[in-house]
């Protein structure tokens, strides 16, 4: 753990906790270093890019995961359950590194995504064939990797926790949905767009949302958290599941909000790059649900055009707005974040763990990045 490490529940995204998560990820590398050493000195550029990839971000999971387990009276302070929580950013940097690729991100957290640091390699090193090729199957394998490695840091910490089998559990069934609901996404991507109506991409919108992010990002590190207290009442199972979906669905929403809308200064991603990116955000499936006529077709014409420069930007954002899709967005953050507050009520949650979890919720719904 961190030295001077003191989980604060009034501050449960602290420097100090996300130095000790940064603590434990940077041991855990270190001791991969002599087998991947083993193997040859190719995979030295790999372990790199695992190290600067793991560095940073808003340790959202890990402190669900954490928090979860003090909200059922765990210690929060437990290096093994430090550890348990840290496993999830490994699983999270592993699928941002694939979501890169998939999308055609050139960035991350302001940084060359990991697809493009394998081109740079290639081009940097002489090699035959495309850097293309390199960063499309460097990237694949760097995301496998990253998942391997979650699981083995989360097993040791269970292991030593004695409570194994609903935990991992959890994870195995995390990591299964946030699977099929990144294919979910990819579908809704490629999908005619105006397939079963307008009404119809916003159902499925929501669908993806659940799946991919809310129980990802919230309902299963809680639970994975809670589960190595042992097994759980059903009211405070219920509680943590509704708080979870609720409060994942606000953060998601957010997030579809910042693709659009967001300062690229603060998020690391270029101003608008959902945008060109044609993501099927809820955002853009409430703004075609709110156009019609001359001002659909134009939303339609700029969206998804990977050269669309800062007047596109400007333009669509002004229709989006112009549809009522971002008061909408806002009000169902507001709505959901009021829901997920008042689950908190009904699990007979531990004081910590609760004022914790009323923080983190506070966190993801007004975050500016």
């Amino acid at each position: 753990m961190a030295a001077g490490f003191l989980p604060d529940p009034a501050e449960p995204l602290s420097a100090g906790f996300r130095a000790a998560v940064q603590t434990v990820l940077t041991t855990f590398l270190d001791g991969q270093r002599p087998l991947l050493e083993g193997i040859g000195p190719e995979l030295d550029p790999v372990l790199a890019m695992a190290r600067s990839l793991t560095a940073g971000g808003k340790r959202l999971r890990p402190a669900f995961c954490l928090w979860g387990h003090a909200a059922v009276g765990g210690d929060p302070g437990d290096p093994d359950v430090l550890a348990a929580a840290a496993s999830l950013d490994l699983l999270h940097v592993s699928a941002l590194v694939h979501d890169d690729l998939i999308d055609g991100s050139d960035t991350r957290r302001g940084q060359p995504a990991a697809h493009r640091r394998f081109e740079a390699l290639h081009a940097g090193s002489g090699w035959r064939g495309t850097g293309t090729a390199l960063g499309q199957a460097g990237a694949v394998l760097l995301g496998d990797l990253l998942v391997m490695w979650s699981v083995e840091l989360l097993e040791r910490a269970v292991l030593r926790l004695g409570r194994p089998h609903e935990a991992l559990q959890l994870a195995q069934l995390m990591r299964t949905e946030v699977t099929c609901g990144q294919y979910l996404d990819v579908v809704a991507q490629v999908s005619p767009l105006r397939e079963g109506g307008d009404r119809a991409a916003v159902d499925r919108a929501h669908r993806v949302v659940e799946h991919k992010s809310a129980r990802y990002t919230v309902t299963r590190p809680l639970q994975l958290g809670a589960a190595l207290s042992g097994p759980l009442p059903a009211a405070t199972r219920e509680a943590l599941q509704q708080y979870g979906s609720h409060v994942g669905r606000a953060f998601q929403f957010r997030d579809d909000v910042l693709g659009v809308f967001g300062d690229e200064a603060v998020t690391g991603k270029p101003a608008g790059d959902d945008l060109r990116e044609g993501k099927q955000t809820l955002l853009l499936a409430e703004a075609r649900a709110g156009l019609a006529g001359a001002g659909l077709a134009r939303l339609d014409a700029l969206v998804g055009r990977p050269d669309l420069d800062a007047d596109g930007v400007a333009e669509a954002r002004d229709l989006i707005e112009a549809s009522g899709a971002l008061t909408r967005l806002e009000t169902l953050i507001e709505d959901h974040g009021r829901q997920g507050l008042a689950a908190l009520s009904g699990g007979a949650l531990a004081e910590d763990g609760r004022v914790a979890l009323e923080q983190l919720a506070h966190a993801a719904l007004r975050r500016s990045s």
